[in-house]
């Protein structure tokens, strides 16, 4: 497959449709879900001529997309909502505690070979 025809065929993977959902409406508020688009790709390439004739390909493509929040359109205000990932924080938190333990480990060992 070539290349190009892959990236043609691949091109509406982070359109504006793909960011912003169908808005839902409940009464006089209405809720525009948003996320965050990533997209990537690939290539290859190959043929050699001499000694040792190979032939080569390639390809790839990646696409991600993660809640980024949404909007809410109440009484003719628009107020933004991000989204909350609770992953991050976990994970942040954890880098937290594992860098104040190896400080504290530290400080316990410097304050050993003080006292001797």
């Amino acid at each position: 497959m070539d290349i190009m025809s892959l990236m043609e065929k691949t091109k509406d993977g982070a359109s504006v449709q793909r960011v912003f959902g169908e808005p839902v409406t409940r009464g006089d508020v209405t809720v525009i879900p948003v996320a965050r688009i990533a997209q990537g790709g690939g290539g290859g390439g190959g043929k050699q001529e001499g000694e040792r004739p190979s032939q080569g390909s390639g390809g790839g493509y990646g696409l991600g997309a993660t809640p980024a929040g949404v909007y809410v359109i109440k009484n003719g205000e628009v107020t933004w909502r991000p989204a909350v990932d609770v992953n991050r924080i976990v994970i942040g938190g954890q880098i937290v505690a594992v860098v104040l333990l190896l400080t504290i480990r530290s400080i316990v060992r410097h304050r050993r070979k003080a006292r001797r």
